[in-house]
């Protein structure tokens, strides 16, 4: 059994990632769709509505999971295996220099290997809550401060991983020759 403060702290952290990651796309759509259009896996004239169906879909997944809802762990699975997709096939192109879309506070990231790790990780984490035997107890207020604290750490980690993530790629780039572009 699974004590549900730990599922909460997966739901929770994995909610507050899919509503922020539409928030960026929906804050700058022209910058996203840019981003999207780079990836050359949409045909041009459905990049602009693409664009709007992705945030629009991490919108959804996030409800789902912040709900309960069994939807949320099989949405979050879906998008990260849709995003992993787009992101190998670019990588077996070559095309390295191009950003994911998903940098932490607006940075720019180029693709990589990383980022299909960092998406296998998140798509376990959100698997996993699908068949979870979750022990059933009443939550008290420790609990709840608990998973505050449980996903405030996991979101200072993500960002910290991403802001590393990003120096690194911009130091091999530099030192290659190259920029991210």
């Amino acid at each position: 059994m699974i004590d549900p403060v730990l599922t909460l702290v997966a739901r929770a952290g994995l909610a507050l990632l899919f509503a922020s990651a539409a928030a960026h796309k929906l804050r700058d759509r022209a910058e996203f769709t840019g981003v999207l259009a780079a990836y050359r896996v949409v045909p041009a004239s459905l990049v602009a509505a693409g664009a709007m169906a992705v945030a629009a879909a991490e919108l959804l997944v996030a409800a789902a999971l912040a709900t309960g809802s069994a939807l949320g762990p099989a949405g979050a699975v879906g998008m990260l295996a849709l995003y992993s997709f787009a992101i190998a096939v670019n990588l077996a192109r070559g095309r390295r220099t191009i950003d994911c879309g998903c940098g932490a506070l607006g940075a720019r990231q180029p693709i990589s290997e990383w980022l299909l790790v960092r998406n296998a990780l998140l798509a376990a984490a959100a698997f996993a809550l699908v068949p979870a035997a979750v022990a059933t107890r009443p939550l008290s207020w420790v609990d709840l401060v608990s998973v505050a604290g449980g996903v405030g750490v996991a979101a200072l980690l993500w960002t910290a991983a991403h802001g590393l993530a990003a120096a690194s790629a911009r130091v091999r780039a530099a030192s290659t020759g190259g920029a991210p572009s």
